[in-house]
């Protein structure tokens, strides 16, 4: 079972049922009014539960997840998955679907904290680097397959369909990993579970240069990248506008999966890492001088494509053992949910304030300060 390509090809679908679980309220949102025609400002908050359940539980996930077991945990939450989508399909009253959205919250936690957690033990020294960026890609292989396909679904058969099929698509990843992740080897002690552990493993967490290192970058890639899919799109030519915002992540994922994947092989994943940020730095100069140019817009994907594989890459290199594997993927998730809930309303309040230039400005810095930020934490780990 070790080494597994299928095993963790399931593990990385099982990520797409967590990352759907955003998107599915995402590409449908402005359909949203037809089901709940009295929402007003609920319905904004249909998207932002789960990301602020993460912001909260994050760490807390992590240990819970490592307690409960990775194996059990990641199957639980699959079945509970399954069975919001399969609540949310019958289109309750607006409270209960947002009691809904909570629940599913809890369910991506643990999948997004169990599953890469999962694939770094299963994969080989060789593959580990490939699956690990196959990982990084669970975002934007969910958004697109939702836009493409979830939306039209939801147009033509329904919203009750699109969330339907969505609690059979986890319900299946269930049933295929349930006999397949029990010769999983040992997962060592179980850890202790308190008020008082959950405070010092917070402390612990981000005293850390190891175990919050890939954290802190991807707090700054979830704040810009996200953003900037967001707010850009105004400024682009209208003539191809559809095509350089459907082409980035496309762009973005083929970079992390052929490039991505041969520096790993050669450079450990931090300095891939920073070289990300370099790169992405300069391409926001690149946008500034040419602004909404089509190619520095392709540039941005190039150098995000090297970030997105090797953060969950950097993870087990820096940290050893299961636990403390699924504490920085905890991290990860606490710090991403962070970045993607601030991103887009501080890009929005600059860009009303001083107009397209502060786009470019804003990255550039979050960029340029990620990547300082982790030469310094490199300089930490060094000295310890």
């Amino acid at each position: 079972m070790i080494g597994s390509w299928p095993l963790i090809l399931a593990l990385w679908g099982a990520g797409l049922g967590a990352a759907m679980q955003y998107a599915k309220i995402s590409v449908i949102y402005d359909l949203l009014g037809s089901a709940y025609p009295d929402g007003g400002a609920g319905l904004g908050w249909m998207v932002s539960m789960v990301g602020g359940i993460g912001i909260v539980l994050g760490v807390v996930a992590a240990m819970l997840v490592a307690r409960i077991r990775y194996r059990r945990a990641l199957l639980g939450a699959l079945w509970l998955g399954a069975a919001v989508s399969l609540g949310q399909a019958l289109l309750p009253p607006l409270p209960a679907m947002l009691a809904l959205r909570l629940i599913e919250g809890i369910s991506h936690l643990a999948i997004v904290v169990a599953a890469p957690t999962l694939i770094a033990q299963i994969a080989t020294d060789r593959q580990r680097g490939l699956a690990l960026t196959l990982w990084g890609t669970f975002f934007g292989v969910a958004f697109a397959v939702m836009a493409w396909g979830g939306r039209p679904l939801a147009i033509n058969v329904g919203i009750p369909a699109l969330f339907g099929l969505h609690a059979v698509y986890m319900a299946g990843f269930a049933l295929y990993l349930s006999p397949r992740l029990r010769s999983l080897p040992d997962e060592g002690v179980v850890p202790e579970f308190s008020l008082r552990t959950v405070l010092a493993t917070h402390i612990a967490i981000y005293r850390s240069p190891y175990i919050n290192a890939p954290a802190i970058g991807w707090l700054f890639y979830t704040f810009c990248y996200v953003a900037t899919l967001t707010v850009l799109p105004p400024y682009l030519d209208p003539s191809i506008r559809s095509l350089v915002m459907g082409t980035m992540p496309l762009v973005s994922i083929a970079v992390s999966m052929t490039i991505g994947v041969a520096m790993l092989r050669r450079i450990p994943a931090v300095q891939v890492v920073i070289m990300g940020f370099g790169l992405a730095a300069l391409s926001m100069l690149w946008l500034w001088v040419t602004p909404a140019g089509a190619l520095a817009c392709m540039g941005l994907a190039v150098a995000v494509g090297l970030i997105q594989g090797a953060s969950f890459a950097a993870v087990p290199q820096l940290n050893a053992t299961p636990q403390a594997q699924a504490q920085a993927n905890g991290a990860m998730a606490q710090m991403g949910n962070l970045g993607n809930t601030l991103g887009t309303p501080v890009m929005a309040m600059a860009l009303a304030g001083w107009g397209y230039v502060s786009l470019p400005v804003l990255a550039g810095m979050a960029f340029l300060l990620a990547m300082i930020l982790h030469v310094a934490l490199a300089g930490l780990r060094r000295k310890s």
